[in-house]
């Protein structure tokens, strides 16, 4: 009896400390897919768990500012965490680029639009809805009305755009039907869950602005050496390799 109270005791003292080491991870949807892959991983190499939260990067932003419980904050624009660490609202010396982000044009598969025209496409009067993140608080969203203005067709098709609340809820827009087409990140049009469902061509780097994409732990982090750890872990070969795979430029 004696012996099952103390195995009893030890398997609580793990989990608590199990439970303690658990970091949570503000992320925007661009890396709803990527970021579940690297947090597996991670979980499996170290033990530690990992808490994921997506939404847009503004929003997210908001929320950090609010004192959200978050311990890092994976933005899809660098200017975010920039405005976080000059705020002192970051641990000095953990602002991370992590990758470039890029643009698609993304249909269903039965869809019979001619994307090898890139977004004069979006001309196509059979096309009734355009989806896009909400350039508001969404870096995705920004980035595809600066290709529509590049392109300079975006007085002509912006009473058929639809605004989801980030990325990832563009893309869900063009899988219901609820869109004929979408402007959405690489990195969804890659995920396998989506692939099969979709195809896409990628817009040019030069139609928009650098999406820069980068990470913070938070000055309020709980578990401030778990997430620095998981940060330093995002900067391994093997994942670079892996963000590369969703179509991350990683110049590392």
């Amino acid at each position: 009896m004696r012996c099952r109270a103390w195995v009893l005791v030890l398997f609580v003292l793990v989990h608590v400390v199990c439970a303690a080491q658990e970091i949570t991870v503000a992320a925007a949807s661009d890396l709803q897919f990527a970021l579940q892959d690297i947090a597996a991983r991670f979980e499996k190499d170290t033990g530690a768990p990992v808490k994921l939260v997506f939404g847009s990067s503004g929003n997210l932003f908001t929320q950090i500012q609010n004192g959200a419980p978050f311990d890092l904050f994976f933005s899809a624009d660098i200017e975010y965490p920039q405005r976080l660490q000059t705020s002192g609202l970051t641990e000095p010396g953990t602002l991370y680029e992590y990758a470039m982000g890029k643009l698609v044009l993304w249909v269903r598969k039965d869809s019979t639009f001619d994307l090898s025209r890139g977004l004069q496409v979006l001309l196509d009067t059979r096309i009734r809805k355009i989806a896009i993140a909400n350039p508001e608080h969404a870096p995705y969203g920004r980035a595809a009305i600066a290709a529509l203005r590049h392109e300079g067709i975006y007085d002509k098709v912006a009473n058929r755009l639809v605004l989801g609340e980030n990325i990832s809820q563009a893309a869900s827009f063009v899988v219901s039907s609820s869109a004929d087409i979408g402007i959405v990140a690489l990195s969804l049009a890659l995920a396998p869950s989506l692939q099969e469902k979709g195809k896409y061509v990628e817009l040019p780097a030069d139609e928009y602005p650098a999406i820069r994409q980068a990470a913070a732990v938070l000055k309020s982090a709980k578990q401030k050496q778990a997430a620095e750890q998981f940060l330093t872990y995002l900067k391994t070969p093997g994942i670079i390799e892996l963000l590369k795979s969703y179509g991350f430029a990683v110049s590392r």
